[in-house]
Formats: structure tokens, sequence, C-alpha cells
């Protein structure tokens, strides 16, 4: 029976030629996904009357959505992501992006005229005063923030006024391995088990960002309890460092914001899982 035998030569070669099929195949998930966007500003007054002086809504809506990715299903998927994550309900992440944002701007504005009587009934209490917190808005806005070969992290900023004594907002990230088309969570980054100690890792960085040497005495800068501050997988990936984000009320108060933790990968080698995105992404591999 003949054999055909490779030269270690040969065999260095046909290994080069993989590689590089697999970094070509990897540089074209960053050069064929392109972006484009949809922007929304209206005024939506309450009344039917044309009176600047009288409530309205102000909408804004700032969505960066992708528009050319390597072929039409992969597309939709990645469409289907960012849609979902923008407008936060599963009514329009099946929709094409321009057409969910010209729903979701019908749906808010509808809701938002829906309370006239409310207003009617209100200022007749206040005996022809004028209700102050019928004055509402509504801004959404997405920004890429890591695009590489391999991933795509994004954020989705989120303020709304809707009566009250003040508003709220609020940040989202959203990681997307785009070789495997779907969102990271904490298990795709680290070790069974990593919980605990990424806790204790993010306790440890928000006493040096707040310049305490003890976690009780973060309490003393305005957060809730120690115990509420757990990873909480809303985070996005950077080349060097992953990145927190705690929104208002989640563990400290309104007046605090959101708080960001940042913790550089180099702090974190234990818990990272050999498998996982980080390593497999932004590690150096000797």
């Amino acid at each position: 029976m003949y054999k055909q035998r490779f030269t270690p030569a040969v065999l260095l070669m046909v290994a080069l030629l993989i590689m590089s099929s697999c970094r070509n195949d990897r540089r074209q998930h960053h050069s064929l996904l392109r972006f484009d966007s949809v922007v929304v500003h209206e005024q939506i007054p309450l009344l039917s009357l044309n009176d600047s002086t009288l409530p309205f809504a102000d909408l804004s809506l700032s969505f960066t959505y992708p528009a050319h990715f390597r072929d039409a299903s992969s597309l939709t998927r990645l469409q289907q992501i960012f849609t979902g994550t923008f407008f936060g309900d599963v009514r329009y992440d099946t929709l094409a992006p321009e057409t969910a944002a010209i729903l979701f701007a019908e749906a808010y504005r509808e809701r938002y005229r829906s309370l006239t009587n409310s207003y009617y009934q209100d200022k007749a209490m206040l005996k022809g005063e004028m209700p102050v917190w019928y004055w509402y808005s509504l801004d959404i806005q997405n920004r890429l923030l890591h695009l590489s070969d391999s991933l795509l992290s994004y954020s989705v900023a989120y303020s709304d006024y809707e009566g009250g004594a003040h508003g709220s907002h609020r940040i989202t990230y959203t990681n997307i391995d785009l070789n495997r088309l779907h969102t990271l969570t904490e298990e795709d980054l680290f070790l069974p088990g990593y919980y605990k100690p990424l806790t204790e890792k993010i306790v440890a960085q928000l006493m040096k960002d707040h310049r305490v040497n003890e976690p009780d005495s973060l309490l003393t800068k305005g957060f809730f309890t120690i115990e509420d501050i757990v990873p909480n997988n809303n985070f996005w990936l950077s080349d060097n460092a992953i990145h927190y984000a705690y929104n208002q009320y989640e563990i400290a108060p309104y007046s605090m914001g959101v708080i960001d933790v940042t913790i550089p990968y180099s702090e974190l080698a234990e818990l990272l899982s050999p498998q996982g995105a980080i390593t497999r992404y932004f590690i150096r591999q000797e």
C-alpha cells in the first residue's frame, strides 16, 4: 500500500496556510461588517392644540445597527440582537431596524397621548394651574465600544422622565461573539466557581476607586450594602479590561448615578476560562 509522507517543511507550510486562512476568515467578519443608523427626534404634543407652552413629550432615538455582514442569515441574527437590546421588547427584535424605530415611536406617541384625560382631570383639581409633570422625555442611543475581527461590544443608554421627582437613566452593555453569533455572559468568560472571587475583585476595585481600605467603608461613600455588590452580567470588553456598570438604585442611590468598575484582565488570570472569550480573543497565547 502506498503511503503519502510529509516532510517537516511541508507540514509547516500546511500549518501556516491553515493559520492564515483562519486569520483571513476572522478579518472578513470585521471588514464585511458595516453600519447604518436611524435617528428620530420628535416633540409630541399632548393635546391637539398647536401651543408650545402646553405639555409635550420629547422623543429622541439614535440607533446604530449592522447594515451589512458576511451573509443574509448572519446579518439577520446580528440585527435581531441589536434591535432587541435597543428597544428592550421582543415585539421589535424580529423587525427590520427602520421598521422597529417607526413602530416604537408610534407606540410611544400613542401611549403619551392617552394621558390627555388624566391631564384635564389633574388640571381641574389644581383649579386651572398647569400640572407640570406631563412634560415627558425619552432618549435612547447606542454606541459601539469595541470592534475586532471576533468580538463586538456596545452600549445602550436609556434616559426618560415620566413625571415624579426625577427621571431615570441606565446603561446596558452587550457583547457579541462574531464567530458564533451569540451574546456573551460571564459563564462564557470565567471558570466555574468564579462568582465569589470575582465579587471580591469588584469590591476591591470599588475600594480602590473610592479610596477606602475596608469593604464596610464603602457604606460611608453612599453604597447600600456590600452584599449588593456582585457580578451582574452588565459588562463590556476592551482590549485590556472588563468594564462593569451598576445602574441607579442597583448598589447605590440615584444621586450617585451609573457606577463603573474596570478590572484589568491581568488581575483576572486565575478566573479566566482557557476556552473563554477573553482568553481566546484578548490574551496573547505564548
